[in-house]
């Protein structure tokens, strides 16, 4: 199931013992397209000071109420490590979080949100800074004008966040600006250039295939079926037969190992 990452804004954060503040942003990895922090604005307690949390501290969501309960408690959430949210988050201050936690470093880790292939778009004028260039804010790309091949296209309203993963399966595009009324969706692995200095994104993608796409409700939930006709329309493979692709071959690369007899050369079987 999919959660707008509007509508998760705002969610509140349940400690062990008591609440710790609500959901303001989400940092996603621009490589993946997987959602690697939650900000959180901890409120009169914590004198409004903002932490990160790893979506692996999450339990059970509680839809319902919109609460999202975490394996850990205040106290750690107030002695966690300082830092500044409104500035670049280096790859320093991620480690002394992972560590601080216990949780396993993402990066450098071979599973990844399988559709979006790291090499297939072109991010235009990377930061330079010392935060890690390829972690950015969900909140920041809100507003981006994406670019079809023909023309302007619409500007990015929404993201919608897998529940499974944490993975940003699609973007939520409002095209008010030369089809009023309506919203589309374009996936991550469509795009081809991002430039995070101009605020634009770019998809292989023309105005009349995308007026001719499969409507999307916002109001609705999107279900397989309709995610299925989105992929035959634009007639590109679906990120489940990509899933599933890569899960033969890893299972095909697992029997090959078991099969293998020590001291003989494979290449020569």
């Amino acid at each position: 199931m999919f959660r707008s990452m509007l509508g998760l804004r705002k969610y509140t954060i349940g400690a062990t013992d008591g609440e710790i503040g609500h959901v303001s942003d989400f940092f996603f990895d621009d490589r993946s397209w997987i959602i690697r922090h939650l900000v959180i604005e901890t409120g009169s307690w914590l004198m409004g000071r903002k932490v990160l949390l790893s979506p692996q501290s999450l339990m059970a969501p509680d839809w319902m109420h919109k609460r999202l309960p975490v394996r850990i408690s205040r106290d750690q959430v107030k002695n966690s490590p300082d830092i500044d949210t409104e500035q670049p988050v280096s790859r320093q201050h991620e480690t002394q979080y992972a560590d601080y936690y216990g949780y396993p470093y993402y990066w450098g880790e071979t599973m990844a949100l399988a559709p979006v292939d790291p090499t297939a778009i072109a991010l235009v004028d990377e930061s330079d800074s010392a935060g890690d260039p390829h972690l950015r804010s969900c909140q920041a790309v809100l507003g981006y004008s994406i670019h079809g091949t023909d023309g302007d296209v619409g500007k990015v309203q929404s993201m919608l966040v897998d529940e499974q993963n944490w993975g940003i399966r699609y973007l939520v595009v409002e095209t008010s600006r030369w089809w009023s009324g309506h919203q589309v969706l374009i996936a991550p692995n469509w795009l081809t250039t991002i430039s995070w200095a101009q605020s634009t994104v770019s998809v292989n993608l023309t105005r009349d295939a995308i007026k001719d796409s499969p409507s999307f409700d916002s109001t609705a939930e999107l279900n397989r079926r309709q995610e299925a006709a989105l992929y035959r329309h634009y007639q590109r493979p679906s990120y489940w037969e990509l899933e599933q692709a890569m899960a033969r071959q890893q299972e095909l690369k697992r029997e090959i190992v078991t099969l293998r007899v020590p001291g003989l050369d494979p290449s020569k079987t």
